[in-house]
């Protein structure tokens, strides 16, 4: 059971960097398409594809975000965060950023897991 969690995890995380990498065809919610994909691939408990969802991506966004707030010396974030009631803090633009992608990707994979029948099924 815990081999399916962390494949649905590695799998909304690998197809969330894939959408990075091609982020100028695919738009930013295309990694709720994936983990809708990987919910209806892996038969694992609604609750489960929701965290595998959120986790993956989630961990796949803060380490990207992160990696290009570091590279320009958090001049960006800075200036955002302090635009939004965030305290002037950067990180918590990296976390709240993180927050977003993880939550649409958590609903998406919660959408499939319902879609795929996991829900009546006990694994």
């Amino acid at each position: 059971m815990a081999i399916k969690f962390f494949t649905a995890l590695g799998l909304c995380a690998l197809l969330a960097f894939v959408q990075y990498l091609y982020g100028d065809v695919i738009p930013w919610w295309g990694v709720a398409v994936g983990a809708f994909l990987v919910a209806l691939a892996v038969p694992i408990r609604p609750g489960q594809s929701w965290l595998a969802g959120f986790l993956g991506v989630f961990l796949c966004w803060l380490v990207l975000a992160w990696q290009i707030d570091a590279a320009n010396g958090q001049l960006l974030s800075a200036k955002i965060a302090a635009v939004l009631p965030l305290g002037g803090k950067p990180w918590a633009l990296l976390l709240l950023t993180a927050t977003i992608g993880g939550l649409a990707a958590a609903f998406a994979a919660l959408s499939g897991s319902y879609l795929r029948g996991t829900a009546a099924k006990k694994y």
